[in-house]
């Protein structure tokens, strides 16, 4: 288990170094250390230094902070790390009345609205039952309404993240009987796999996506098409819509790179490439008038797939497969046929990157998620587009017997450390200059279970759990503010700001009920400041009063997230 102080200090320096944070003091913690003048012998030395119990600040640099920026893109406020996986029928069907799928079911809707974001895994066979066939409301293959949950969301200032993956039943049985199954690659069987005109169906399928919910209304409507035959007497038909305004990103596939399904199922960076530039622009407009995303909706953007195995190489053979396939754009940058890249990242003791099998969930800072993370925001900020990064699933089973377990730690029970892990989840990402992030998922997928991922909900029934209680109550006190810098490792006291107005977190990056005292200098002017503790079950923090002495206070640190405001 990363579980040593030494793995900690490693990880959070790799953190900010990918976060890229301005240092405002030449007196700095070991998490602040980010000048090109420190030698690796320096920080070698000063790790020795570290006591065993605590990291402390042990580096000093002269750090000239005009030079340093933090991340490429504009301020991310902490609200992006708040997503949720989800489905159709987590929007649609009362359990009281499953059969009856034409309205919201509120009390869901009312637990959706604890995220700022869906990421809605959509089986493509549920818009192309059969081939060329295209129906969304209602949909032929479950009679799901996706313009009502689109419009909903959209109601709700829920951003949506459309993932189309798996395939359709009329492509899957082109495989002979005995490798059938909805995960084989996106193409027919026996198709050349390194062709991007193999993908050419999927392609149509997402340009008659993005035609009928992206904003481009000046889209020719003879190449936009739904299936309007009605399926039995008054049925309800589908209609042609053109730019309905509803979805910004599309997803195209979901861990495409699933190794553990066999070569049917597996597709190597270049497959996948070549995959996705049919699915970006019908592979530079070569494919027809309608193929592709961009074809539709140029503004659309384009999200790969999450990997499973999240290595940053994958995504560096991608690139290198665009520059040979896909060449330049006219200002040098290449041309990616992708917008945003993406991964998936489940903390626990095991690894992904070597498929060494867990045993247990681990908190954040204590797993491999720092260190990958700064491969991939450093990968991405190397590269001329700058593309944003983002991680669409992370999380932890409640039950005890699946390897990515949230355990009972001291008094807290595992839902509680499930909702410390997760906020903590959450705060590492925006410290890592991460754009968006994702949660796996609202509900169980099996309750009770003992598998992986079967107990990861953050609900249950209509009822959020303590994780999505700390997300909720996060949000409201401060889901615009966005992170500026980390002033000290152990604990981990971060800085966010909303215009003027600071807020502080302060967090013990440990997992053994640990707490600890630290002094926060909240700066000349500050006459009084509130401190803020989460409260499972509750939809808001509990505030206490702080008195404020030269600009300072004293917090105890917690293995759960505090929060300080200061005012002048």
């Amino acid at each position: 288990m990363y579980n040593s102080y030494l793995f900690t200090a490693y990880n959070i320096l790799c953190l900010q170094l990918a976060a890229g944070n301005i240092i405002h003091s030449a007196q700095m913690s070991l998490s602040l250390f980010k000048s090109p003048a420190i030698t690796l012998a320096a920080v070698v030395m000063n790790l020795a230094q570290c006591h065993t119990s605590q990291v402390k600040s042990t580096m000093d640099a002269a750090a000239d902070s005009s030079t340093r920026q933090r991340h490429i893109h504009a301020a991310v406020p902490l609200k992006n790390m708040f997503g949720i996986n989800s489905y159709e029928w987590n929007f649609l069907e009362n359990p009281a009345a499953p059969n009856n799928r034409n309205g919201i079911y509120e009390d869901n809707m009312a637990l959706i609205k604890s995220f700022s974001a869906v990421r809605h895994y959509l089986n493509w066979n549920k818009l192309e039952s059969t081939e060329g066939n295209y129906t969304y409301n209602p949909t032929n293959n479950g009679n799901w309404n996706y313009d009502l949950i689109y419009t909903r969301c959209k109601q709700d200032s829920i951003l949506v993240l459309a993932d189309i993956k798996n395939l359709p039943v009329w492509m899957m049985n082109s495989y002979p009987a005995d490798q059938r199954n909805d995960e084989n690659v996106p193409a027919y069987y026996n198709a050349d796999r390194s062709s991007p005109k193999s993908y050419v169906v999927q392609a149509h399928t997402a340009f008659q996506f993005a035609a009928r919910y992206g904003y481009n209304t000046k889209i020719n409507p003879m190449l936009v098409k739904v299936d309007a035959r009605p399926r039995w007497k008054n049925d309800r038909v589908n209609e042609v819509k053109i730019g309905m305004g509803l979805i910004k990103y599309i997803e195209c596939g979901n861990e495409n790179d699933r190794w553990w399904k066999g070569s049917k199922a597996t597709q190597t960076p270049e497959e996948y490439a070549a995959n996705l530039s049919a699915f970006y622009d019908g592979h530079k407009h070569t494919l027809g008038p309608n193929a592709g995303v961009k074809t539709a909706d140029p503004g659309m953007q384009v999200v790969m797939g999450g990997l499973a195995t999240a290595d940053v190489n994958y995504v560096k053979r991608m690139v290198d497969w665009c520059k040979a396939n896909r060449g330049y754009n006219a200002d040098g940058t290449i041309n990616l046929c992708f917008d945003v890249i993406n991964y998936h990242l489940y903390s626990n003791d095991g690894s992904v990157l070597t498929h060494r099998k867990a045993t247990t969930g681990v908190a954040p800072e204590l797993s491999e998620a720092p260190e990958i993370a700064k491969s991939f925001i450093d990968y991405a900020n190397s590269l001329p587009n700058h593309p944003p990064v983002w991680l669409t699933e992370a999380g932890y089973d409640i039950n005890q017997g699946s390897y990515q377990k949230a355990p009972p730690i001291g008094t807290k029970t595992p839902l509680i450390t499930q909702a410390d892990w997760i906020l903590r989840t959450s705060l590492l990402y925006a410290r890592m200059g991460f754009n968006r992030l994702f949660f796996y998922q609202l509900f169980d997928a099996y309750p009770n279970k003992a598998q992986q991922y079967s107990t990861s909900g953050l609900a249950e029934g209509t009822k959020r759990r303590p994780a999505a209680d700390y997300i909720l109550q996060t949000s409201k006190l401060m889901g615009d503010y966005s992170y500026v810098s980390t002033l000290n490792s152990d604990p981990l006291v971060d800085k966010y700001q909303k215009g003027k107005q600071a807020m502080y977190v302060l967090t013990v990056p440990d997992q053994k009920g640990r707490t600890t005292p630290y002094t926060l200098t909240l700066g000349e002017g500050v006459k009084s400041a509130t401190l803020y503790n989460l409260i499972p079950g509750s939809d808001t923090m509990k505030s206490t009063q702080l008195k404020v002495n030269n600009g300072k206070v004293t917090i105890q640190a917690s293995e759960t997230p505090v929060f300080v405001q200061p005012f002048k």
